[in-house]
């Protein structure tokens, strides 16, 4: 069987279509919301996928179903970004499991809003430790496995561009770090033929935050198009960055026109 193939439920091989055949991916914080969306979108242009998650492991198993119902390997990892050693291990782990790795997007977050004279220590230690640490770790421990033609996308946010209203320093920081890490992976990894890029979402209907939230009105009103963004429309551009191969260094708005 070649790496353009894939094995059916009887037994007999597939030829697999997609610009992403052969390919292997990770997806930190796969089990839902964007990164499950971006999982399966993966999958469906032909790559092999690994998501991680800390506390979903039923919605993550439903990930790998729906993948595998796509005739594409699945795995979930159990990993939490905040943890140094758990953050590289799911890398090590997801090469492993998949026979490599190609992509590798970085989706696992947190998010901490409130004034800013009450976040506490805590707060900015965990949020950090994710945001940014996770996503260090993660990308250096992808870029020792990765060969020419691996990609690097991370989920970043509107709020790196715009911050709309008082309650966001400690996200809005942790996500604007993510952009100097990323243009500093595209100088390093690109003469490798690795690239680093960086997808903005601004308002998305996820469990986290509905499109039909208290506070959603208020959030679609500050995007162009009046509306909340879905799952797969980040996931669309996700993909087509993983098969990008002369874009790198660069930030992307998923974000219905927020920032305009």
């Amino acid at each position: 069987m070649t790496q353009d193939e894939t094995l059916k439920a009887d037994g007999s091989a597939t030829t697999v279509h997609g610009p992403l055949r052969g390919r292997a991916a990770l997806v930190t914080g796969g089990s839902r919301g964007i990164g499950a969306a971006t999982a399966l979108r993966l999958a469906r242009e032909g790559a092999d996928v690994a998501v991680t998650y800390v506390n979903g492991a039923e919605a993550a198993e439903d990930v790998v179903r729906a993948v595998r119902a796509l005739g594409r390997r699945a795995h979930a990892l159990r990993a939490d970004a905040a943890d140094p050693v758990e953050a590289a291990g799911a890398v090590e782990r997801a090469a492993l499991a998949l026979g490599g790795l190609d992509v590798l997007v970085n989706n696992a977050g947190v998010g901490v809003l409130g004034p800013l004279e009450r976040l506490a220590l805590a707060d900015v230690d965990r949020v950090l430790a994710v945001n940014v640490r996770g996503v260090f770790l993660a990308s250096q421990a992808a870029a020792g496995r990765m060969t020419r033609g691996g990609r690097i996308i991370t989920i970043g946010t509107c709020m790196t561009q715009r911050v709309p209203g008082p309650g966001g320093v400690l996200y809005a920081m942790s996500k604007a770090a993510l952009v100097g890490l990323t243009k500093a992976l595209a100088r390093e990894l690109g003469p490798r033929g690795i690239t680093a890029n960086l997808v903005h979402p601004g308002p998305t209907d996820t469990d986290m935050n509905p499109a039909d939230g208290p506070h959603a009105a208020g959030q679609a009103s500050m995007t162009a198009l009046g509306r909340f963004g879905t799952p797969e429309e980040v996931a669309a551009t996700v993909a087509h960055l993983a098969d990008a191969a002369y874009v790198t260094g660069a930030e992307f708005a998923v974000d219905g026109g927020h920032a305009a």
